[in-house]
């Protein structure tokens, strides 16, 4: 699958958002590789952070990708102080990790003009990436939403009050219990007999103790990122929003089929017809038997790898990749 990392580098580096929040961020490249196709962007998921996808940067850099990817506000290394840790910003969080990724590809693009761009977003990060293609989408050639999910209506509604009171009674940068609960407290349900908290993320056990051995994953985020993240959600899915997407964006949804996140794969569903159903045409959609959430990390990530690989090339090459 992959050739190794004998010509890898990993660059980091820092760049400011509007709010000039320092953010940061990788590259990976070959720099002996004179061939490359294109770049792809990563933005990750929560509770997480950006080297956890290291080994899916070497097998796009090994394919002719040089790859950029940072650390969200809140999370990794763009954590500054104890409380920056599970928290964006005081108003307006989620559309300024937005602008972050924005910029991040302002700088991709600054470095390598005649290169596409690719986005690449999980979980979280998919959430994210549905709001930068509404807002950005013309200047990327394609973008791949992995493990997310779908607009929880009056439950959302519900969610934002409570979030609300959480900060009101706690104030925006305390790690929330309840919310977290209420957020994953189900997401084993459907596996047992259950190992750890965890369990719902891959059924790769290593990878799941990796996570949790992980010190920069697997934290309780803040009340204030609850509001920011029920506010995303709600606001991505608004019909004035919708139509924002250029409707001749590539767009590919892939999911674990046992993924609570997309409730098992019905969201995503849900929400490739809901595309359709707004005129986007070049909408392919995947599920993968048995996978669970981070299916960049599952038993069968060789597959998953090659899909996503297939799919921008076929993008490259100008087709369709449902023909």
């Amino acid at each position: 699958m992959s050739k190794g990392w004998a010509w890898m580098k990993r660059t980091q580096f820092y760049f400011h958002g509007n709010d000039q929040t320092k953010i940061n961020a990788y590259r990976w490249e070959n720099e002996e590789n004179n061939e490359i196709q294109g770049i792809v962007q990563l933005a990750h998921g929560m509770g997480e952070h950006i080297l956890r996808y290291e080994h899916f940067c070497t097998f796009l850099v090994d394919h002719g990708f040089i790859v950029y990817g940072n650390d969200h506000r809140g999370h990794g290394e763009t954590i500054k102080a104890p409380d920056d840790r599970g928290f964006f910003s005081e108003k307006n969080g989620f559309e300024k990790v937005v602008n972050d990724m924005k910029q991040l590809t302002d700088i991709a693009m600054e470095e390598h003009p005649h290169l596409p761009v690719f986005l690449f977003g999980h979980s979280l990060g998919s959430f994210l990436a549905r709001r930068y293609i509404q807002l950005y989408g013309q200047l990327i050639h394609g973008v791949i939403l992995s493990g997310t999910g779908g607009d929880k209506g009056i439950v959302g509604k519900a969610g934002l009050l409570l979030a609300k009171w959480e900060r009101k009674r706690k104030g925006p940068r305390t790690p929330s219990l309840l919310l977290d609960t209420l957020t994953f407290g189900s997401f084993n349900k459907n596996f047992v007999p259950v190992r750890t908290d965890f369990d719902f993320l891959t059924r790769d056990e290593t990878i799941v103790d990796a996570y949790i051995e992980d010190k920069k994953c697997g934290f309780v985020c803040t009340t204030g990122f609850f509001i920011d993240l029920i506010h995303g959600i709600d606001l991505i899915h608004r019909p004035t929003e919708w139509k924002k997407t250029p409707k001749l964006l590539p767009i590919f949804l892939i999911a674990g089929e046992q993924d609570p996140v997309g409730n098992n794969g019905i969201a995503v569903e849900d929400l490739y017809e809901q595309f359709q159903r707004h005129g986007y045409e070049q909408v392919s959609f995947k599920l993968y038997e048995d996978a669970r959430h981070e299916i960049l990390n599952e038993l069968n990530k060789e597959e998953v790898y090659e899909d996503i690989l297939k799919w921008i090339q076929v993008v490259l090459k100008g087709g369709d990749y449902s023909d």
